[in-house]
């Protein structure tokens, strides 16, 4: 759990640093945040709600149109997902894996939405489960989730993991045409 906390807080203080840095806005004194940053943060909590339902339609009312969305990692469903379809390509593989996500924290700088949830499985069959924390960076534009970064706590167990639920067809059937 030791090594959780640490990288969770590396995870914060490096989102922090990239928020600060790349903020369009002027910082806020006092620290108060502003209506439009309690929009997107209330857009966030909206966009876990419909997830946690598994209603993809809903889910895609969330996303611009151009939507790019980054999985790290080297599995099957990782890397960038461009547009609103394949954004919902990618959910619609993760509900085949019973992947759920519990919010813990959210966190609003300008057109940027931070939030921390645990992100896990209960796929059955004895092999590598995912169970840890994930962090997710959320650009806003136009009340519209327009850029998504996720970043986790343990790369490994999620590759693992990601792998051995989703596999890949044979050769030459997994190629595109």
């Amino acid at each position: 759990m030791k090594k959780y906390l640490i990288a969770l807080f590396a995870f914060v203080l490096t989102i922090a640093f990239m928020m600060n840095w790349k903020s369009e806005q002027p910082a806020i004194a006092n620290n108060i945040p502003t209506s439009q940053e309690q929009a997107n943060v209330q857009l966030i909590q909206d966009y876990y709600a419909a997830y946690a339902e598994s209603d993809l339609k809903a889910l895609k009312t969330f996303f611009a149109p151009n939507i790019t969305w980054r999985i790290p990692g080297h599995h099957p469903l990782a890397g960038e997902k461009h547009g609103a379809d394949e954004v919902i390509a990618f959910f619609t593989q993760l509900a085949k894996g019973n992947f759920k996500a519990d919010p813990i924290f959210f966190q609003a700088q300008g057109n940027y939405v931070v939030d921390i949830h645990r992100g896990w499985s209960n796929v059955e069959d004895g092999g590598t489960q995912v169970d840890q924390l994930f962090t997710l960076m959320f650009k806003i534009e136009n009340g519209k989730i327009v850029e998504a970064q996720n970043f986790l706590t343990d790369q490994h167990q999620a590759d693992a993991f990601f792998w051995r639920v989703y596999s890949l067809k044979p050769l030459p059937d997994r190629l595109a045409q």
